[in-house]
C-alpha cells in the first residue's frame, strides 16, 4: 500500500489485535520513502508508534473505517480534514465540559500516544515508545480504575513519563469505578502523577469514543495549554506526513 503512488492514504479499518505480529515485517526504508496519511486508533497504536519513532513520519490517531467513519455521528470532519488535508496551523480548544482540566499549566512538545494498553505492551520489546519531550496522549476503554493505576505505574517505573512536557487523557469509555465507590477515575490519576510537575487534563475524544472522535497528529510539535480552556495549538501544518518531525533519537 505504500508503495502504490496512485493511493494518497492507509485507513485502517478497525481495532481488536494483532497489530504487533506486523512489526517485525514493516520495511522502514520503503515507508519513509513513500510517505502516506497512516491512520487508524486502537490497537493501531503500535503501528503508529513504530512508524513515527523508526521511519520518522508523522501518523495519525484518527477515526477508523468501521468504526468510526460507518456512523453517522462517528468522527469530527472538521478536524479529520484539517489534521490530513490542512496546509495550516493545527489549532484546537476545547471547553470545561468537554475536555476537564486536572492540573492547569502550559507545555510543548510533540504530539504521541494512543491506546494506554498497547503502549505498556510495548515495553521491553525491540518496539518500545520512545515518550521523552512529548506532549502524552493516553486513551483506553473498558478498564477499570485499578487497571488504569497500574499501567500509568508501569509507565512510570519505566521511565517513560521522564521528560514528557504534559499529558492529556482521552474520553476514558466505561473505565469508570463501579457504582458503589466513592472515587473518580480523575482522582486515581492525579494520585499517579501527583509528581509530575506538567500540565494534565482528560476528555479528549480521539480513539474509543462515543461519538466524533478527533484526529489527532502524531510527530508534530504542539503546544498544550491548560486553563479556562484546553487548547492543542501545532507549530507547524499538519496535513504533510512527509516533513521532518522532532522525534527522540533511538
Amino acid at each position: 500500500m505504500f508503495v502504490h503512488p496512485e493511493l494518497k492514504a492507509i485507513l485502517c479499518a478497525r481495532g481488536g489485535y494483532g497489530c504487533n505480529y506486523l512489526l517485525p515485517h514493516l520495511d522502514l526504508k520503503l515507508i519513509r520513502e513513500n510517505p502516506k496519511v497512516f491512520a487508524g486508533s486502537s490497537d493501531a497504536t503500535s503501528l503508529l508508534t513504530y512508524i513515527l519513532d523508526r521511519a520518522r513520519l508523522v501518523t495519525f490517531h484518527a477515526p477508523m473505517v468501521a468504526g468510526d467513519f460507518a456512523r453517522p455521528d462517528g468522527l469530527d470532519e472538521t478536524a479529520w480534514l484539517r489534521a490530513v488535508a490542512s496546509e495550516k496551523e493545527y489549532e484546537q480548544e476545547f471547553p470545561r465540559e468537554q475536555v476537564q482540566p486536572l492540573r492547569e499549566g502550559s507545555a510543548q512538545g510533540f504530539l504521541y500516544g494512543g491506546c494506554l494498553s498497547l503502549l505498556c505492551a510495548s515495553l521491553g520489546t525491540p518496539y518500545e515508545i520512545q515518550t521523552e519531550g512529548t506532549i502524552l496522549f493516553l486513551e483506553d476503554r473498558g478498564e477499570a480504575p485499578y487497571r488504569i493505576d497500574r499501567m500509568l505505574m508501569q509507565l512510570k517505573l519505566a521511565g517513560k513519563f521522564k521528560g514528557v512536557q504534559g499529558i492529556i487523557f482521552g474520553e476514558m469509555l466505561d473505565c469508570a469505578p463501579p457504582a458503589r465507590q466513592n472515587y473518580t477515575l480523575q482522582e486515581v490519576i492525579l494520585r499517579v502523577l501527583a509528581d509530575l510537575p506538567i500540565p494534565l487534563a482528560f476528555g479528549l475524544r480521539s480513539g474509543h469514543v462515543s461519538r466524533q472522535a478527533i484526529t489527532l497528529a502524531f510527530g508534530v510539535d504542539t503546544t498544550l495549554t491548560v486553563g479556562a480552556m484546553v487548547a492543542l495549538r501545532s507549530s507547524a501544518a499538519v496535513g504533510k506526513p512527509h516533513e521532518a518531525v522532532r522525534v527522540p533519537k533511538t
